[in-house]
């Protein structure tokens, strides 16, 4: 029997071509495997570890409250302008939103009536000046010189007088020629008071003299007020400003009382603010704030609590309150819409975490939701200043421990794997 050896093939090793081969034809089976894996495995670990979550640490640091509310700019006072007579108005000299300064015109009214009113006083002032030269260089020299005469007439009378009554009582002059003597005397007496008399009334202090500088006082107060009322003609600025209402157009008739101009005056600029009464007892006199204007909220400035309003609108539960910008911005307008932001308090090295990983913040029992043995767990926290985006934890959590944030989603209890953003 003749035995056949049997030649088996040669078993070789695949080359990188064939294998690359191979992937190629099955390429599309070979990643839906791996896909599958990594879900796979993915879903795994969240059943195991649970699901990763961005949590907030609690970190020491500088901590600033603040009392947030928003308002408007004004001046601490504004001051309504308008006229002082009743007219028309001529031409109004400046537009709304104009900066003005003292004394500038602002509005001009019909002045012809004015102005013929004060030629009228001036004529009246000239007269009655005219007046009182005419007693000075006139009549009272006149009145001197007939009190002369008259007392030289009396000086006659008299010793004319005296010899006829001597003659009379020596027998050489008769009754009749005494009682002339005595006549003539008696008239030379009454022409010297009569002339004494217009002496004293021409003279200062006299009557007619009283009169006249009474008539000269009279026309130059009425010359006053004829020219008075015609500068109210020209209603002018009484401070410097800035002009933010106006309610007047040139042809309008005007009358005292009615405002036309209201002028927001130079100076300090005031915000005002409405707080809410539940934080009426953080706010004082004198803390600092830094206000932004809504049109420029990139751009903030200082200001202080200088007023308090004593009472309380019941109506919106807030508090007025007012602060005074020293160095006002450029673009600042009156009754512009501000955010201000009032430094309550501050404390340096102070445990913090963020304000939205803290629960029901403004209860009596604020908590979180930390992180133990990888479970989501209920906290009750203590807290303490509260500043714009973090809060100070007084008790409760300690340096270095996390909180998960509201927004998550977690609930108590869940298995979690925190991560640090």
């Amino acid at each position: 029997m003749v035995e056949q050896a049997i030649i088996l093939p040669h078993k070789s090793r695949l080359s990188p071509a064939a294998l690359w081969a191979g992937f190629l034809s099955h390429k599309w089976f070979i990643l839906t495997v791996v896909v599958l894996l990594g879900l796979g495995l993915w879903q795994g670990v969240r059943l195991v570890l649970g699901p990763a979550v961005v949590v907030d640490a609690v970190k020491r640091g500088h901590l600033v409250e603040t009392v947030v509310a928003s308002g408007h700019v004004e001046t601490p006072f504004r001051v309504e302008i308008g006229s002082q007579l009743t007219g028309t108005v001529q031409d109004v000299l400046v537009e709304q939103g104009e900066k003005v300064t003292k004394g500038q015109p602002l509005i001009a009214l019909e002045q012809r009536e004015l102005k013929a009113a004060v030629v009228q006083a001036q004529g009246a002032v000239a007269q009655a000046e005219a007046r009182i030269r005419q007693l000075e260089e006139l009549t009272l020299p006149s009145a001197k010189e007939t009190l002369t005469q008259a007392q030289a007439t009396l000086r006659n009378a008299q010793a004319t007088y005296d010899r006829t009554a001597q003659l009379e009582h020596n027998g050489y002059a008769t009754r009749a020629a005494l009682d002339d003597a005595q006549k003539t005397l008696d008239v030379a007496r009454a022409q010297m008071r009569s002339a004494e008399f217009q002496v004293y009334t021409a003279s200062p202090g006299g009557s007619d003299y009283v009169m006249a500088q009474t008539l000269l006082n009279q026309a130059r107060a009425n010359l006053d007020t004829a020219e008075s009322r015609l500068g109210y003609a020209t209603i002018t600025a009484p401070r410097d400003g800035v002009l933010i209402t106006r309610a007047v157009e040139r042809g309008s008739v005007v009358q005292p009382g009615k405002a036309l101009l209201v002028l927001a005056p130079a100076g300090d600029v005031q915000l005002v603010l409405q707080i809410d009464e539940r934080n009426l007892g953080k706010i004082a006199l004198g803390q600092k704030a830094l206000a932004s204007a809504d049109a420029y909220p990139d751009r903030r400035f200082a200001a202080a609590i200088t007023y308090i309003n004593p009472g309380v609108d019941i109506s919106r539960a807030s508090v007025e309150v007012k602060l005074t910008v020293a160095d006002p911005p450029e673009y600042l307008r009156q009754d512009m819409t501000v955010s201000v932001d009032i430094e309550v308090a501050t404390k340096n090295d102070a445990l913090v975490l963020p304000v939205r990983s803290v629960h029901d913040v403004l209860s009596g029992a604020p908590w979180v939701l930390g992180v133990r043995d990888g479970r989501a767990s209920k906290l009750p926290v203590k807290v303490g200043l509260r500043g714009n985006s973090h809060i100070e934890i007084v008790d409760g959590l300690s340096t270095g421990d996390v909180a998960i944030p509201q927004s998550s989603g977690v609930l108590t209890g869940q298995r979690l794997r925190p991560v640090l953003p």
